[in-house]
C-alpha cells in the first residue's frame, strides 16, 4: 500500500469484481435453501419426536436428504469466496483485515464447526442416539448454519456502514475500537433479520413447490398435503417478517447510504414529502441523465410515502442524486457537503497520510488526517459519474424483489385457505403456481443482493474505500482466466446439484 493505491489497472478491477460477483451469486443459490430447509426439517422432526409416528420420521429424512445435498455445495462455494478476499482484494484485506477478519474467523471456528459436527449426527445417528438427542442435533445444525450467516452478515453490514473502528496511520490499517459496536450495529441486526427471514421464505417456497409437484403427479399425496401445510405456514409468517425487516432496512439505507436509496427510487431531485415510486420508465441497461432530468417518464407514485419510509415523517426531506452531488441540508439542520468538497477533503487526507508516512509526523498532518479521514475514500473519486451506482439495475431489482414478496404473501395465504376449506388436489392452477414459487423465490433472493451490492457502488467500504483502490496488484489476464474456470466449475456443480436433487425428489419419501 506504499503507493497509496493510486496505480491500479482498470481491467483488474473489472475482472476482480466480475469474479467475486460470479462466486457470490452461485454461493447464494445454495445458502438460502440451506437456511430455509433447516427450519423445515427441524419442524418435521419435531412432529416425529412428539407423535412417534414413522410417517413424520420418513418425512424429516426426506427433507434432510435434500438439505444435505445443498449444504455440501454451499460449503464448497463459500470457501472459495473467502479466499478471494486475499487473492483478488488484498489491499482491502490489508486496509481493514483487523476488523473484517474477526467475524469471519468466529464464523469459521464456532459456527461452521458447530454445524459440521451436528450434521454428522443428524445423518448417521438415527439408530445410534436417542430421539431427543437426534432432534437436538437437527435443530443445532440449523442454528449453526444461522449463526454462520450472522457473522458473515455482520462483516457485510460493516462494509455498508463502517463503525467501531479507527484508522492508525502508523500501521496503515483500520483497527477495531469496539467489537460489540461492529457485531451489534443496527445495520448488522437488520441485515441478518432480513436475510434469514427471506431465506426461510425460499425454503418454504421450495417445500411448497415440491409438494405441489407431487400433487400434480398424484404421488405421495398425504405427504404432499402435510408438507404443503408446513411450508405454507412457514412461508406466510416468514414473508410478513421479511416485509417488516425490509421496511427497517429501507430506513437504515436512507440514514447511511442515501445515494443507494436515490438510485433505488430513480430520484434525481429530492425534497420534502417525497412520493414512493411504483413504476416508471427507467432503462435498466443505461445510466439516465440524472443531472438534467427532473424525474423518470411515466412515473406512477404514492404521495409522501417515500419520505415516511426514509425519515418516519411524511414531510421529511429525502435527497435525490443531484442533491447528494451538490450538497444538501438535513432535517436536523446539519449540512452534507457536496461531492466536490468531499473529493477535496479526501485528497487532503491522502496527502496528509503520505506526508506522515514519509516522516513528517507533525501535529498539523495528524490533525488534517483525523479531520478528513471520514472522506478518505472520496480522494480516489474523479467525477460524479463514478459516485453514482447504476440506477436502472437498482430501480428494477428493488421493484422485482418487493413485487415478488407481495406475491408470496398472497400465494401462501391462498394455499392455506384452500387447505383448510377444500381439497387442495383439485385446483391444478394453484398447484402449478406453487411449483413456480421455487424459481420466483430465487429471483427475489438474488434481486435483494443486487440492490444491496450494486446500490453501494463504487464502494467496497462505504465512503472509505472504492473498488479500484481495494484490488490486488495482479494481471488482468490471470483474473480473467480464473473467472472462466470458476464459471465452468460452478455451473457444473449447479448442474450436478440440480440433477441429484431432481433424482431424490422423483424417488420421493420412502414411506
Amino acid at each position: 500500500m506504499g503507493n497509496l493505491l493510486l496505480t491500479i489497472d482498470p481491467d483488474v478491477v473489472n475482472w476482480s469484481r466480475a469474479q467475486f460477483a460470479l462466486t457470490a451469486i452461485y454461493h447464494w443459490l445454495f445458502v438460502p435453501l440451506t437456511l430455509g430447509l433447516a427450519l423445515i426439517m427441524g419442524i418435521m422432526e419435531t412432529y416425529y419426536y412428539r407423535t412417534g409416528e414413522v410417517f413424520w420420521k420418513k418425512t424429516a429424512q426426506f427433507w434432510q436428504r435434500l438439505f444435505g445435498i445443498n449444504f455440501a455445495m454451499g460449503v464448497a462455494t463459500g470457501i472459495i469466496l473467502e479466499f478471494e478476499f486475499g487473492t483478488n482484494w488484498s489491499n482491502y484485506s490489508w486496509f481493514v483485515g483487523d476488523i473484517f477478519g474477526a467475524p469471519l474467523a468466529i464464523e469459521g471456528m464456532l459456527a461452521f464447526f458447530m454445524e459440521s459436527t451436528f450434521v454428522a449426527v443428524m445423518f448417521f445417528g438415527w439408530k445410534k442416539v436417542s430421539r431427543g438427542f437426534h432432534l437436538a442435533s437437527t435443530w443445532l445444525t440449523g442454528i449453526g448454519a444461522t449463526i454462520s450467516a450472522w457473522w458473515i452478515l455482520v462483516a457485510n453490514a460493516w462494509m455498508q456502514n463502517p463503525v467501531g473502528c479507527e484508522f492508525n496511520p502508523d500501521t496503515m490499517r483500520n483497527e477495531m475500537t469496539s467489537f460489540w459496536e461492529v457485531a451489534l450495529s443496527p445495520m448488522a441486526v437488520n441485515k441478518f433479520t432480513h436475510t434469514v427471514t427471506s431465506a426461510w421464505v425460499l425454503g418454504a417456497a421450495f417445500c411448497v413447490g415440491v409438494s405441489c409437484w407431487y400433487l400434480l403427479k398424484k404421488r405421495h399425496t398425504d405427504f404432499a398435503r402435510k408438507s404443503l401445510k408446513v411450508g405454507a405456514v412457514v412461508g406466510l409468517c416468514a414473508s410478513l417478517l421479511t416485509a417488516v425487516a425490509g421496511d427497517e432496512s429501507a430506513y437504515l439505507v436512507a440514514q447511511h447510504q442515501p445515494m443507494k436509496l436515490a438510485a433505488m427510487e430513480a430520484l434525481y431531485e429530492g425534497g420534502k414529502g417525497e412520493a414512493l415510486t411504483g413504476v416508471a420508465l427507467v432503462n435498466p441497461f443505461s445510466q439516465p441523465d440524472y443531472m438534467n432530468e427532473t424525474e423518470p417518464p411515466m412515473k406512477i407514485a404514492v404521495p409522501k410515502v417515500l419520505s415516511f419510509l426514509a425519515t418516519r415523517d411524511f414531510n421529511g426531506y429525502v435527497p435525490g442524486i443531484r442533491n447528494i452531488i451538490n450538497g444538501y441540508k438535513k432535517d436536523d439542520g446539519t449540512v452534507e457537503p457536496s461531492l466536490a468538497e468531499k473529493i477535496t477533503r479526501g485528497k487532503q487526507a491522502i496527502a496528509a497520510l503520505k506526508a506522515y508516512r514519509s516522516g513528517q509526523k507533525t501535529e498539523a498532518n495528524v490533525k488534517t488526517l483525523k479531520t478528513n479521514m471520514k472522506y478518505f475514500g472520496y480522494g480516489y473519486i474523479k467525477n460524479a459519474s463514478q459516485a453514482v451506482p447504476p440506477v436502472g439495475i437498482n430501480f428494477w431489482s428493488f421493484r422485482l424483489m418487493v413485487g415478488l414478496g407481495v406475491l408470496f404473501i398472497l400465494v401462501f395465504a391462498i394455499i392455506l385457505f384452500v387447505l383448510y376449506r377444500k381439497d387442495i388436489s383439485r385446483p391444478r392452477l394453484l398447484q402449478m403456481v406453487g411449483v413456480a414459487l421455487i424459481p420466483l423465490a430465487y429471483v427475489a433472493s438474488e434481486c435483494g443482493w443486487l440492490v444491496a451490492e450494486f446500490g453501494r457502488q463504487p464502494w467496497t467500504i462505504q465512503d472509505m474505500l472504492p473498488t479500484w483502490a481495494a484490488v490486488s496488484d495482479l494481471s488482468s489476464g490471470s483474473v480473467a482466466l480464473t473467472f472462466f474456470l470458476f464459471l465452468f466449475l460452478f455451473t457444473a456443480m449447479l448442474g450436478v446439484e440440480i440433477s441429484i436433487m431432481c433424482k431424490q425428489i422423483k424417488k420421493g419419501p420412502q414411506l
